[in-house]
């Protein structure tokens, strides 16, 4: 099979598993830090003057916004890379590598400057890594088999956040935390560098060396490609709200639970929640295949995990945050496993699969840089955390309907 030919064959278990795996080791590295690293760090190193939910916010927003670029960018270098090793793998190899540079510069940081530093390298490097697995699937991974293998990849998500989420946690302090998940990143990838095919690319068939051309594929204008676009859109917001829910939830537990190790409780959060992700991520992406259907599946979805938002508005305790903890993992497990199976189905092209999914992944992390613009005001100034997560659960439910939007996908 070409590099660019549509894939017929199913792919066998220990290539999935393998790419999984190094799907995890990008999720580790982003989560260890978003879930517990980079709040300590904010409180520890907050100048005079500033309050610690502000630091946060603009280290994790300026990192997003590097996301924002990095990963449509390197999705179309590996599009146009001609190696021997293919066009993914020395993109998943650079970026765990550039991203366990960045994570021990965390570890060292003893300045905001030098935390928002690390902080962008690890954005910008494990999005090489992350382009490069998530284009694997259309490269490999036929029609029918796409929602098992997205649910595949929602299991290296979950176990990647608990993952990292646990290390972070018990290693033993900020310093050793990030360390710990720098060396879990880049062990993870090597069975898929050792085991997984990836058919080199042509030279004759890798696109001229224009610049303006190269900028331009940027742009997928939703009038040509709607299903494209209401696709997107879907994404952006049911991730925005997530997104807006998360941010601050380890403030949440101190602040307005009153937990005195908010950090242990995050975890324990985390755990609930992945595990409900876990019972649902393959078997929604495996009925989906089998039902040859994907819309009803994301709506459905979204708005259990609307309701399970809007639960932490109304009900503030320990056992109400445990109850939406439960039910985001149910949603958000069918959410991850059949969205990602209807964006394979809705790229526009063979030959810029990586650029287009890069596009598509946008729609993750730009909301990492709203979410914060929006969850400040909201929790400082606009009735605080009752606002904040009334405001996520309407965006989730905004985005779970305009799925039906999508027209080329049943």
């Amino acid at each position: 099979m070409g590099a660019l030919a549509e894939p017929v064959d199913r792919v066998p278990a220990r290539w999935t598993a393998s790419l999984a795996l190094a799907g995890s080791a990008v999720w580790v590295g982003w989560y260890g830090p978003i879930q517990v690293l980079l709040a300590l760090q904010a409180v520890d190193l907050a100048p005079p003057g500033w309050r610690k939910e502000s630091v946060l916010a603009w280290v994790t927003g300026v990192g997003a916004a590097v996301s924002l670029v990095a990963n449509p960018v390197f999705g179309a270098l590996s599009d146009r890379t001609v190696s021997r090793f293919g066009r993914r793998r020395p993109w998943v190899v650079a970026g765990v590598v550039g991203g366990g540079a960045g994570l021990a510069v965390l570890s060292g940081a003893r300045d905001v400057g030098t935390m928002m530093l690390g902080w962008c390298l690890v954005q910008l490097a494990l999005n090489a890594t992350f382009a490069a697995v998530v284009a694997a699937v259309p490269d490999r991974v036929p029609t029918r088999q796409r929602g098992s293998v997205g649910g595949w990849l929602g299991v290296a998500q979950t176990l990647g956040i608990v993952c990292g989420t646990g290390l972070a946690t018990v290693a033993g302090g900020v310093t050793a935390g990030y360390l710990a998940c720098a060396g879990f990143a880049l062990l993870a990838v090597v069975p898929y560098v050792l085991l997984g095919r990836d058919t080199p690319l042509p030279r004759a068939a890798r696109p001229p060396r224009r610049a303006g051309e190269f900028l331009r594929g940027f742009w997928i204008d939703p009038r040509r490609h709607p299903d494209f676009g209401w696709a997107w859109l879907t994404r952006f917001l049911i991730n925005l709200g997530n997104a807006i829910a998360l941010l601050y939830l380890l403030f949440f537990l101190r602040d307005a639970l009153g937990l005195a190790e908010p950090e242990e409780g995050v975890l324990v959060l985390t755990a609930v929640n992945g595990v409900l992700l876990l019972a649902t991520v393959v078997v929604g992406g495996v009925w989906s295949d089998r039902a040859g259907r994907r819309k009803p599946f994301v709506r459905w979805a979204g708005v259990l995990m609307a309701v399970a938002t809007a639960l932490l508005a109304g009900w503030q305790t320990w056992p109400g945050a445990l109850v939406a903890a439960a039910l985001l993992g149910v949603g958000f497990g069918v959410f991850t496993s059949v969205d990602f199976a209807l964006m394979a189905d809705v790229l526009p092209a063979a030959a810029h699969r990586g650029k287009d999914l890069g596009i598509i992944n946008i729609a993750n992390s730009l909301p990492q840089v709203a979410a914060p613009a929006v969850a400040a005001p909201l929790v400082t100034h606009l009735g605080g955390y009752p606002t904040l997560y009334l405001t996520a659960a309407a965006v989730v439910l905004l985005g779970a309907l305009l799925v039906e939007r999508i027209r080329g996908v049943d």
